[in-house]
């Protein structure tokens, strides 16, 4: 009887002890996944990505590389502005000069990261292969968009309008939400000899091949129709709409291919 008690009494204490550590462990699993989140180096590339061919479009410092959309040297007093290493659209300050940011540089063969959100019920997008001349008055006119959309918005339910599709032209390949105020988005845009894809939180949401005449006949059968520049090319500048919701954006980073 003695020796069965001690028994007890032993099992009882490894089995406490094993409890203690798998707490412990957990602790510290749940305690290191709160530190790579806080300690989150943003807007940096690692060395790996370096030698990979990345590089950065947004510093999170400056808005160098950048400016308004047919407006060189012009981003001083614009909605544009760093916050907090956020590359940040101040939409309803109207003592702002407004205007899409688009880059200095053009880009042709691609692969384009980048994190944003949008305000409660906002609505903007990316632009690609826009072209720069007085002749259009915006990046709209020449540029495809990568749709930006705030859950609330109500367009949200409208498919040529829907969070990373093509807007105006194509409805998501494969459904998706985007995520609500306050959360980062992921986005993704490759292209490659006329090729597009554009990805949302991982998932593809458009494909087009903008050298080929189902490509032509898409913007036929849209409000495009009548635009006689937009989605003519394959290289150009990448713009970020300035609509009529602050935005922000972050991880901003470009490889060519």
């Amino acid at each position: 009887m003695v020796r069965f008690s001690l028994y007890i009494l032993l099992m009882a204490m490894v089995f406490g002890t094993s409890c203690k550590n798998n707490e412990e462990t957990k602790f510290q699993i749940l305690r290191s996944k709160e530190l790579a989140i806080k300690n989150k180096v943003h807007n940096k590339l690692m060395d790996i990505e370096k030698e990979q061919g990345w590089s950065l479009l947004f510093d999170g410092k400056t808005l160098e590389g950048w400016h308004l959309y047919n407006k060189p040297d012009s981003t001083r007093f614009s909605a544009w502005e760093v916050q907090e290493g956020t590359l940040y659209c101040n939409a309803t300050d109207e003592s702002r000069i407004f205007g899409d940011l688009v880059t200095d540089k053009e880009y042709e063969n691609y692969e384009l990261l980048f994190e944003w959100q949008m305000a409660l019920r906002g609505n903007g997008g990316v632009f690609i292969n826009v072209q720069e001349n007085p002749k259009y008055k915006a990046t709209y006119e020449t540029g495809p968009e990568y749709q930006l959309l705030e859950p609330e918005h109500m367009d949200t339910k409208t498919p040529l309008k829907r969070p990373g599709c093509l807007w105006g032209i194509s409805p998501q390949l494969n459904k998706i939400e985007a995520k609500s105020v306050g959360e980062w988005n992921t986005a993704r845009i490759i292209q490659q000899e006329g090729v597009i894809k554009f990805y949302l939180n991982g998932k593809l949401t458009a494909e087009e091949d903008l050298t080929s005449r189902e490509w032509r006949n898409k913007i036929a059968n849209s409000n495009f129709k009548d635009a006689l520049g937009f989605g003519k090319v394959t290289k150009g500048k990448i713009a970020l709409q300035n609509w009529y919701f602050e935005a922000w954006f972050r991880n901003m980073k470009i490889r060519e291919l």
